[in-house]
């Protein structure tokens, strides 16, 4: 790890660079289609994928796995799909959308993740910003027809024939086909009547697309899922969206003998879970057990039919496992790679401790994390920060005003450049999104001490600034999850007269957990400083706190309601 400067001294000046790229040890190829091809070669007959459906259970293999990519890009070419093109994927995640994702690379296109948590209004907005010419959804999630939620924002989809649909809403939307019960009389083809369409393709022309693309070609297109604006497109290359795939293998500490199951629940249309857990366990040749929704007691008993020894779940879900009715006869004595911080890791049947590589920060600009710790770093060596700077990647810490570099160990903006950063935002010039040095500046605060180490302190928007003092919400929210009572946790700033703002925690407490105001404050009086301690705490329920599709808090909205509680 080095440190770049001209001007000022290396331990003076806030930037640091990581590693050369080249030196990263486990890198494969660069590209989608490449990665696909190596994993497939190396694994073949390992199962890859397990997913329970209405009609019995899916069970792939690598070579499974090729060969259903295969058929979604001869698909996609059979519907006119060329370099560069837009194929929106609208699934939970199940097989068809790892195939859709892959084939859509073989194919030469661009896979544009969309989120089955969208309501009408956003499904339109998310349609019309990313101009995708092919969209392959699932027909029926939780309560939504999708369907139906199309037929009605397009009315032509309900009238024209498969193939022959010609949108003035979509004027880009050219092919729709579905999981589920057909929609007769419609545009939209059925999962197998798509599949259908290639079967006159040349394989070999897959083949030749495939091997044609770069890992500088557009890969993906992702949309944030901020707690505070409309969703940004975010176009990431190939390589950015691969290095991290076989990085986070790496990074976990993952290798073939490990045989790693990987159950997932938290849809793959989110970068963190497509690299994190799609990524590392493909590349070491593991499974992943699918489940297309969560629901805590049906994961549970999927995690122990399938030995499952690697989950991926969000605070608000490891709550609701431990609070499911079978956690106390649920046998997970399979589990391996769990951090030792969550409910799992003390479950009575698990006898484990890992700490996986958390000590990391990172964005969907940045194809996931920019700085991290592999997974079982001690205390001493990450200090509590957010990790150091990944081959490739280059920290920077700038006065949020002026921009200019800041001393080593004073806050200010997060600014990254690298790697894995994305190509640009849809629709935005170059310009504006990066800076004369190629830097993106992420809106985060934090700082780097005087080894290098990046602590991230959150949205410079959230930093609570109370009596002339800064708190970091994140700083109070780790220390209230440390009580027994509190499922879930966000602290805001409210507008106070004379201070500015104060702090205020947003608590859900577990389920039969009745904690006090007080309590909680004396509880954290311990913990923290005394200008950081909440003045007021509330509580409300599960229902009351509002979330975006990848379980963030919105901040804006809690700071509304937890100003109309104070009022009333």
């Amino acid at each position: 790890m080095g440190v770049e400067s001209d001007t000022v001294s290396a331990q003076a000046v806030s930037l640091i660079r990581g590693p050369d790229l080249s030196t990263e040890p486990g890198l494969g190829p660069l590209t989608l289609p490449g990665f696909l091809r190596e994993v497939t070669q190396r694994y073949g007959e390992r199962e890859a994928v397990l997913a329970r459906t209405a009609d019995g259970d899916i069970r792939w293999t690598y070579s499974d796995l090729w060969e259903r990519a295969v058929e979604v890009a001869m698909a996609l070419r059979a519907c006119g799909l060329g370099k560069d093109g837009r194929v929106g994927v609208l699934m939970t995640n199940r097989p068809e959308w790892i195939a859709a994702v892959f084939g859509t690379a073989l194919a030469g296109g661009v896979a544009v993740a969309l989120s089955t948590f969208s309501t009408r209004a956003e499904l339109d907005f998310l349609l019309r910003e990313s101009s995708v010419s092919v969209l392959l959804f699932e027909r029926t999630v939780a309560d939504k027809d999708f369907a139906a939620v199309l037929t009605a924002l397009e009315p032509e989809i309900a009238v024209a024939t498969p193939g022959a649909l010609h949108s003035a809403e979509y004027p880009f939307l050219r092919g729709l086909a579905m999981i589920g019960e057909a929609a007769a009389g419609t545009a939209i083809d059925t999962w197998d009547a798509f599949l259908d369409r290639g079967r006159g393709t040349a394989r070999e022309l897959v083949e030749a697309t495939a091997a044609a693309v770069r890992p500088s070609d557009t890969a993906v297109l992702f949309f944030s899922s901020g707690s505070t604006s409309t969703p940004k497109g975010i176009l990431s290359a190939h390589a950015g969206v691969t290095i991290q795939m076989w990085r986070f293998q790496r990074l976990f500490g993952f290798g073939p003998a490990d045989d790693v199951r990987c159950w997932a629940a938290n849809g793959f249309f989110w970068s963190g879970n497509f690299a994190q857990a799609l990524g590392s366990t493909l590349a070491a040749g593991g499974a992943l057990v699918l489940q297309p929704t969560f629901e805590a007691a049906e994961a549970l008993e999927l995690m122990a039919a399938r030995r499952v020894n690697f989950p991926v779940a969000w605070p608000h879900q490891w709550a609701q496992l431990e609070g499911a009715p079978n956690w106390d006869t649920v046998d997970l004595s399979a589990m391996r790679f769990v951090d030792f911080h969550t409910p799992i890791a003390r479950h009575p049947t698990v006898s484990t401790k890992w700490f996986e590589p958390g000590r990391a920060y990172g964005c969907t600009e940045t194809f996931t994390i920019a700085t991290c710790f592999p997974a079982d770093t001690p205390t001493e060596v990450h200090a509590g920060s957010s990790g150091i700077a990944l081959p490739g990647m280059t920290i920077k810490i700038v006065d949020a005003l002026t921009g200019t570099l800041t001393a080593r160990g004073t806050r200010g903006e997060i600014c990254v450049k690298g790697a894995t950063l994305m190509l640009g935002y849809l629709g935005v010039r170059r310009e504006e999104t990066f800076d004369a040095d190629g830097y993106f500046h992420t809106g985060d605060g934090g700082y780097l001490d005087e080894i290098g180490r990046l602590y991230w302190e959150g949205r410079l928007t959230d930093i609570i600034k109370t009596g002339g003092a800064n708190v970091s919400p994140l700083e109070v929210d780790a220390a209230l999850n440390d009580h027994p009572g509190v499922k879930v946790t966000r602290t805001v700033g409210v507008a106070h007269p004379t201070l500015g703002e104060v702090v205020v925690a947003c608590i859900v407490p577990h389920d039969g957990a009745s904690p006090l105001a007080e309590e909680i404050r004396g509880f954290l009086r311990d913990r923290l400083a005394s200008y950081k301690v909440p003045r007021h705490v509330l509580f409300f329920d599960d229902a009351d706190i509002a979330l975006t599709g990848s379980a963030k808090i919105k901040s804006s909205d809690l700071r509304e309601l937890a100003e109309a509680r104070l009022r009333s």
